[in-house]
């Protein structure tokens, strides 16, 4: 049975639900009801069944004579009388396992102290201070032992140390920090990023951990973090990645500063895409707890709003629709969908022409939606592009610059020769801002659509002054 140290508790600012505490189980298989299906737990499935020769080990002076009697007697017990063994013998056995993984060089063999050893600690959460109290007592960064194994060639021993390091930073009363909390953050977020990566669920998982506290989630923030979570979610991942990550910023989310930092990476049209598609329950329900909290959590009103019509234009609302018509057994979902729908209408009995350019150009998903047409819109609100610093411009200006979407490059090139027509100064701030060379560039564009709207937009550029009177 898992018990839970004071700081598992404490460290997640929420009450759980229900239905979204996946990360807590096991995923090594020990104990665990489920039948999982990572590649570390089948490999520490075929580990555990390994014989080690310590008395070899022995022999050869590798081991002394205090760390052969302890592990033996340690891998003879279970229960209670390992309980009592562990109570008694506290500081022999963080002596015996940190000797053992410095002493042995062994792939087989480390494989297996590294599984035992996160199995013990599986066990029971509290044991984590059994390795905090020894490496105190000795002076010793109880971090380094650890962050050295994540270097070992071994894809097996890296990732298994990766969940031991996870238990110790997120159980124990010392939280992990400096320059050892950067390296572990770093590492997960490269092996998230590592093509044919086949332990990327147990990294997720690591992930999934430590992101549930406060401190943790804003360091990797600092480190582009959602970034890469965005950047992950947008290629083609399986549906239990697709989760992991979603649950990521759902954790993300209790920390109102972080929801601004999605919007940035365009979280909410990247997690609409995969609502809309997907199949699995559990995927609907994190992306549904996400884009509740992107609402509830955050106090700047005006970002509330944002993101209102950001799910609304991700066609969110017609997928709360669908999902109405099902019948799911989860309390949770039933009420997600019921919150959104009835705050996702209320945005748009409230919503401006603007408000809806506004949130399609950050989106970065431009469509030939009424406004961009809209004479009047234009009339009214081209003055609006230049607040903020042309914040709105220089959107525009740099999906001309990057996207190959040729409906977003041809509604891009429109909006930018409509700015021109309906604002006195938009021929020269165009030209500062870089827009007039990213429309004479699309001139040349394979797309007809692109060279046409291309075309009309530099036209306009050419006009000597719209506003003469004649």
């Amino acid at each position: 049975m898992v018990t839970q140290s004071p700081r598992a508790v404490r460290s997640f600012p929420y009450q759980e639900r229900s239905s979204i505490v996946e990360v807590n189980r096991d995923e090594t298989g020990k104990g665990d009801v489920m039948a999982a299906t990572s590649v570390l737990q089948q490999r520490a499935n075929e580990i555990r069944n390994n014989s080690i020769n310590w008395q070899s080990y022995l022999q050869s002076q590798m081991i002394g004579d205090d760390d052969y009697r302890f592990i033996t007697e340690f891998l003879t017990s279970d229960g209670s009388k390992r309980d009592s063994l562990l109570q008694n013998q506290r500081t022999q056995c963080a002596k015996t396992f940190l000797s053992l993984l410095e002493h042995i060089s062994k792939d087989q063999t480390v494989q297996y102290i590294l599984t035992i050893m996160d199995d013990m600690l599986q066990e029971d959460m509290n044991r984590v201070e059994i390795i905090r109290e020894y490496a105190k007592k000795k002076r010793e960064n109880v971090w380094s032992p650890f962050l050295n194994l994540l270097n070992r060639p071994d894809n097996f021993i890296q990732n298994m140390t990766s969940r031991i390091i996870a238990k110790l930073a997120c159980w124990s009363r010392d939280p992990m920090e400096g320059s050892d909390l950067t390296f572990y953050l770093t590492w997960l977020k490269d092996q998230l990023q590592t093509p044919g990566n086949e332990y990327v669920q147990t990294t997720a998982r690591c992930l999934q951990m430590m992101l549930r506290d406060e401190k943790y989630r804003l360091v990797f923030a600092g480190m582009e973090g959602v970034s890469v979570l965005a950047n992950i979610l947008s290629g083609r991942i399986n549906f239990q990645i697709q989760y992991q990550l979603s649950f990521c910023l759902w954790v993300m989310t209790f920390s109102p500063q972080l929801v601004e930092q999605m919007n940035k990476h365009k979280i909410i049209p990247i997690l609409g895409d995969i609502l809309n598609d997907s199949v699995k329950d559990k995927v609907t329900r994190i992306i549904l707890a996400v884009f509740r909290n992107m609402i509830e959590k955050p106090e700047d009103a005006a970002m509330v709003k944002e993101n209102c019509v950001a799910m609304v234009q991700a066609k969110v609302l017609k997928q709360l629709s669908i999902l109405q018509q099902h019948k799911f057994d989860d309390e949770d979902i039933m009420a997600d969908i019921e919150f959104l729908t009835e705050k996702l209408q209320a945005s748009i009995q409230d919503l401006s022409s603007f408000d809806e350019y506004s949130t399609e150009i950050k989106s970065g998903r431009l469509e030939w939606s009424p406004v961009h047409k809209s004479e009047r819109f234009w009339r009214e609100n081209a003055n609006r592009l230049t607040e903020k610093n042309y914040e709105l411009l220089k959107m525009l200006v740099h999906l001309l610059e990057t996207s190959r979407d040729t409906l977003v490059l041809a509604v891009a090139s429109y909006d930018i020769g409509e700015f021109v027509r309906h604002y006195p100064r938009g021929k020269s701030i165009i030209e500062q801002l870089g827009g007039k060379q990213m429309v004479m560039q699309l001139l040349a564009h394979e797309d007809p659509n692109v060279r046409y709207e291309a075309l009309l937009a530099v036209q306009k550029l050419m006009v000597h002054n719209w506003f003469v009177k004649f």
